[in-house]
Order: structure tokens, then C-alpha cells, then sequence
């Protein structure tokens, strides 16, 4: 059984945390997009603004998958 991991999305509008967030509890990435807003805007935007650059310090990148550990100059042909 594969375990879930938070990850950065690809799918990302500042740095892939909201992305992520709706990746990882397979949810539409607006919906977590308009409710993150929505809570910082009510919680006087600060708590909400350092949370985010917390997360963006804490989650880690979503590992590129399509490069399959190649390199385009490795390739002879």
C-alpha cells in the first residue's frame, strides 16, 4: 500500500502549497485556494500570510517524475 505524502504541486498560483494541500486530500486545488483566503483574510491576514511561508519552508518539492534520472545530454543518437 502506497503512503500519501504532502508534496508542492505542479498546479501552483505562489508556490505550490494550496496544490499540494488539495492533492493530497483529493479535493478541486480552488476549493482549498478560496478557503485558505478566505480564513486569512478573517483571521487578519498576518496568522494566515506566516503559515503559509512556514509550509513553504516545511513541505518539500513533489520529486520530478517525467526525468527518470536521464540527463537529454546523455542520449546518443
Amino acid at each position: 500500500m502506497a503512503t500519501k505524502k504532502l508534496t508542492r504541486s505542479s498546479n501552483k498560483m505562489l508556490a505550490g502549497i494550496c496544490g499540494g494541500i488539495a492533492d493530497y486530500l483529493n479535493v478541486d486545488p480552488t476549493i482549498i485556494r478560496v478557503i485558505y483566503a478566505a480564513l486569512t483574510l478573517f483571521s487578519a491576514a498576518f496568522p494566515g500570510i506566516l503559515l503559509y511561508i512556514i509550509l513553504l519552508l516545511i513541505v518539500p518539492e513533489r520529486p520530478d517524475d517525467s526525468s527518470k534520472g536521464f540527463d537529454d545530454a546523455e542520449v546518443v543518437g
